[in-house]
């Protein structure tokens, strides 16, 4: 297909200043030369995004920039978008909310199935990253390391796109017949990213990278319209002359590679069934003959099956051994199969890490599901990418860090500082307490909540880091049983949960946000005054001295910025960090007096980056709340709900579960779904969910 003529416009109310233009200019002179690695070693709020965006502006090249986590990558998004409305900036992370890997226990032996809760509008963004990829030059994704994970092979999924356009001859039916073959569902409910559906000479369905619905509208065995919906309103957006059409997987495969995977995972089989017979293991034989016997039956028969993707080597052609296409394929490359786009590796100390380690624990477990009959070998060619194949497959690469690691160090041919904020932001100032309640001093968490109070009588937000995920839950449950608006925030909380928790805190509904290490690197919070870091001197991954630079820098987007260590003991670490930071402030200072410069707080504007992901089922919902409430408001419902000592919402409540109950009664399931929905919602507003008590609030005590 035929790429769009573009170029990537950064668009801001900034220019470079502080030690930005030499940054940029040293790491696009670094490019030019064609250097491998280079490093920017950039302090927090020094505008390490915004330096980024500048190359990217400046070379012309798409940009992959891979985060550590998800959270980042959602920020990095929205920044990106900021800075390039006119281009396609795209947010690709893995897209389940819960995911349980299949594996064998043999010491206990016990078999784990994989379970996984697929994000539908994950699903969705990540078809949007690579249909872009596959038809623009203007392209930025943010991803999460699961770009190095197996994806459709780009060839395959380009190649089966279908192209319909008004005066086209094709029946209805016969469309309905191609849109399945690309993965498509057929539906009669209301339409979902990957569906359709037909009504009488029309046929619609629903793009599985966006949101909005095309209608087809057939003459005899033509295309006489094609119509751009919105699903909600219903209402026309547009009639295009013509629509592309991907397919609704990223895993697409023709019936003759069907049936030569068939042939091929047949033959693996056999042999694998002669290899455990010689060695007497008759129970691995049998079990790895019936689970394959029946997912090559379940293939042949629907196309899938349950861990289709262990056969991916098969499917896809791929010899053994040879590495997994990704989403690394999807981006351009030379006629020469040399990347020709720029990757960004952001917070390199903690996500190279990540990426050396994808493999190793993949394969672990896959080693041990082969050996015990319950796959194949080739199940270990679905996978992640090995490290070195990761270098082999990304362009040229900057590290962004502000403590870089051995390796980016090692292997950089330039590391560019940026230690100057355009801001005149100074490094906040470091003070440490003591851990144990002494004398007067009622411990760390006493402290903590005394402090935490001051700032936010005067209106400002303030972050606590502990060291384990229950401590930083029941730390939280302390906090609202004394009134204050907290929340906690770790790894268990869902992808979207997070980025809503991280906005909610943003805008004031929250005061407190205690966390683990999700509170470190590369959160841009400015209205975080004082961050209090508990148990400072338990020497570790938590409290090293890369983790606390990182977490001190949390502070370092406002002017009044100040944090806490908690401490009884003054660590390597706790040393090494406050030197840091302490030689940063003198640089920054030095600057602010010779140029005159006065510290102002970062002004950020707060975008709502999960009203953007958002299904159009949920958007419905909230939009029909909205209207029942205005019109709750009015005279008519206004008296009723003023004769009520329930707020407007409470009433709205009642009244939807009244109308859900008759709904109900005449067998109107669907509008009962839909009211109850709605009611889900409404009671969220307004109920503070009862916080199970502390069972042992000695477990606050042993941080004191």
């Amino acid at each position: 297909m035929k790429k769009q003529d573009s170029r990537f416009n950064l668009k801001s109310k900034f220019t470079p200043s502080g030690d930005q233009p030499e940054a940029i200019s040293s790491l696009i002179k670094g490019l030019s030369k064609e250097e491998e690695m280079q490093t920017l070693l950039g302090a927090t709020g020094t505008g390490k995004t915004f330096t980024m965006a500048n190359i990217i502006a400046k070379t012309g090249k798409p940009a992959l920039i891979i985060a550590h986590n998800k959270t980042l990558a959602a920020q990095l998004a929205a920044e990106f978008k900021e800075f390039f409305p006119d281009n396609a900036v795209h947010y690709f992370v893995s897209y389940y909310d819960y995911y349980q890997p299949e594996a064998y226990m043999p010491v206990t032996d016990t078999y784990i199935e994989k379970d996984a809760q697929i994000n539908d509008e994950i699903d969705r963004l990540r078809h949007a990253s690579t249909q872009a990829l596959l038809t623009r030059d203007d392209v930025i994704i943010v991803a999460s390391v699961s770009c190095i994970y197996g994806l459709g092979n780009p060839k395959e999924y380009e190649k089966v796109n279908m192209k319909i356009e008004k005066g086209m001859k094709i029946s209805r039916n016969d469309f309905a017949r191609k849109l399945i073959e690309i993965h498509f569902e057929r539906t009669n409910a209301d339409l979902t990213p990957g569906t359709f559906r037909a009504l009488g000479n029309k046929l619609e369905f629903m793009p599985v990278s966006e949101t909005f619905m095309i209608s087809i509208e057939f003459d005899k065995d033509s295309v006489s319209s094609i119509t751009k919906i919105d699903p909600v309103t219903y209402q026309n957006i547009e009639n295009p002359e013509y629509y592309f059409i991907f397919p609704a997987k990223h895993f697409i495969t023709d019936k003759d590679q069907v049936d030569r995977a068939i042939k091929n995972i047949k033959d693996e089989l056999a042999k694998q069934i002669k290899k455990f017979e010689k060695e007497g293991k008759l129970l691995e034989a049998e079990r790895i003959k019936r689970r394959t016997n029946y997912d090559m039956a379940m293939i042949k028969e629907i196309g899938y099956c349950s861990g289709i993707e262990n056969y991916s080597r098969h499917l896809s052609g791929k010899k053994e051994g040879e590495a997994p296409d990704t989403l690394l394929s999807y981006f351009p490359h030379d006629k020469d199969g040399n990347p020709e786009f720029l990757t960004f590796i952001d917070e390199s100390h903690v996500t190279l890490p990540q990426l050396k380690a994808m493999y190793r624990g993949d394969q672990a477990r896959k080693e041990t599901l082969v050996e015990f009959g319950f796959r194949l070998p080739s199940a270990k060619d679905n996978r992640p990418l090995r490290f070195e194949e990761f270098l082999e497959r990304v362009g040229k690469m900057i590290f962004v860090s502000a403590t870089p690691g051995d390796y980016e160090r090692e292997n950089s041919s330039s590391i560019v500082e940026q230690i100057i904020r355009p801001t005149g932001l100074v490094d906040p100032v470091v003070q440490i307490k003591p851990v144990v309640e002494k004398g007067n001093y009622k411990g760390q968490v006493q402290d903590f909540i005394d402090e935490a109070e001051k700032e936010i009588k005067k209106g400002n937000r303030v972050l606590a880091t502990t060291l384990t995920k229950k401590m930083a839950e029941d730390l939280s449950v302390y906090l609202k049983e004394r009134k204050i608006k907290a929340e906690y925030l770790h790894s268990d909380v869902k992808t979207i949960e997070r980025i809503q928790i991280l906005t909610d805190f943003r805008k004031g509904k929250y005061d407190i946000i205690v966390g683990v290490n999700l509170l470190r690197e590369g959160l841009d919070l400015p209205e975080v005054t004082l961050i209090g870091i508990l148990d400072a001197d338990k020497e570790g991954f938590l409290r090293s001295e890369v983790s606390l630079i990182q977490t001190i820098g949390r502070a370092a987007r406002n002017v009044d910025g100040r944090v806490i260590l908690y401490a009884d003991n003054i660590t390597g670490s706790i040393d090494r960090a406050v030197g840091e930071t302490e030689r940063r402030r003198k640089i920054q200072l030095e600057y602010n007096k010779k140029h005159g410069i006065t510290p102002k707080t970062i002004e950020k504007t707060i975008h709502d980056i999960v009203e953007s992901m958002e299904s159009s089922h949920d958007k419905a919902v909230s939009r029909e709340i909205e209207v029942d409430l205005k019109i709750l408001e009015s005279k008519a419902l206004g008296k009723k709900a003023g004769k009520s000592k329930k707020s407007p919402i409470e009433v709205l409540i009642k009244m939807k579960e009244d109308k859900m109950k008759e709904a109900v009664k005449v067998l109107d399931f669907e509008t009962a779904a839909i009211l109850r929905d709605e009611i889900f919602v409404l009671r969220k507003r307004v109920e503070i969910p009862e916080e199970p008590k502390i069972k042992n609030k000695s477990r606050l005590k042993k941080v004191e």
